[in-house]
């Protein structure tokens, strides 16, 4: 399931590129289908880093890149073990919502970016979020942790505020909100429900097969009730460096 657009990222061949708090390496492994890429994903839970090499050599098994590298690494969004202005894409898909100290995750998304070069960050979006926090008390804590809600506006004024332009946005992943709408009424923890086992087919069926029926209606409701709000920017050229470099390493 990718989030991000690519084809909306102007990305060099050769460029290096970033998946913070990468999960399984959705975005790495569709970032390494660019030419010559240097793609590297990094992330906390170990068992995530394991299945995302795990797909990225599947990758590899095919010939299903762009020629590049990848590489993977335990770090914490908040001290990136990375120098400033060595990165050419950033990607920050689905993992701020999870941070205490977001203001500070976003700076050392920015510090690492190259001046003009590009931000994504993607996050549950506020209406179908908000749904979910009133069907399930337990549902934030149930899905890893989402410790707030973001609304668009403050979102993208974090993000312009810590040295970047703003580019635009979209919605994405319509056909996901219901399904975690009826998990919360179900029970969010709950995997023994019949209705919300079928639709979790149906999202694995619509990924895999790609249907032209899925992806239609997908895009028709994506800005109405799209599960993901994702905001593009590019990092101001000649800005300053917001935080100092640690010297972290992984």
């Amino acid at each position: 399931m990718i989030t991000v657009d690519f084809n909306r990222l102007s990305v060099h061949p050769g460029a290096w590129i970033l998946d913070v708090g990468c999960g399984s390496g959705r975005h790495t492994a569709a970032a390494y289908q660019i030419q010559d890429a240097r793609v590297m994903g990094v992330d906390l839970n170990l068992d995530d880093l394991g299945e995302a090499r795990q797909r990225l050599r599947f990758h590899d098994r095919l010939g299903a890149h762009g020629g590049g590298t990848w590489a993977f690494g335990a770090a914490d969004v908040t001290c990136l073990p990375f120098n400033d202005a060595c990165i050419d894409l950033v990607i920050c898909s689905e993992v701020l919502e999870h941070i205490p100290d977001h203001e500070r995750a976003i700076r050392e998304l920015v510090r690492v970016l190259k001046p003009g070069k590009p931000l994504v960050v993607s996050v549950p979006r506020f209406f179908p979020e908000r749904v979910c926090w009133a069907l399930a008390k337990d549902y934030s804590q149930a899905n890893q942790g989402h410790v707030r809600i973001y609304r668009k506006k403050k979102l993208i004024d974090l993000l312009v505020r810590a040295g970047t332009h703003f580019q635009g946005y979209h919605h994405a992943h319509s056909i996901h909100t219901p399904f975690w709408w009826l998990k919360c009424l179900i029970g969010p923890t709950r995997t023994d429900s019949t209705l919300v086992n079928l639709y979790h087919r149906l999202l694995v069926w619509d990924i895999m097969q790609k249907p032209w029926i899925t992806r239609l209606a997908d895009r028709l409701l994506n800005p109405l009730m799209g599960k993901s709000l994702v905001v593009y920017v590019q990092k101001k050229k000649g800005h300053r460096r917001l935080t100092p470099y640690l010297g972290a390493h992984y």
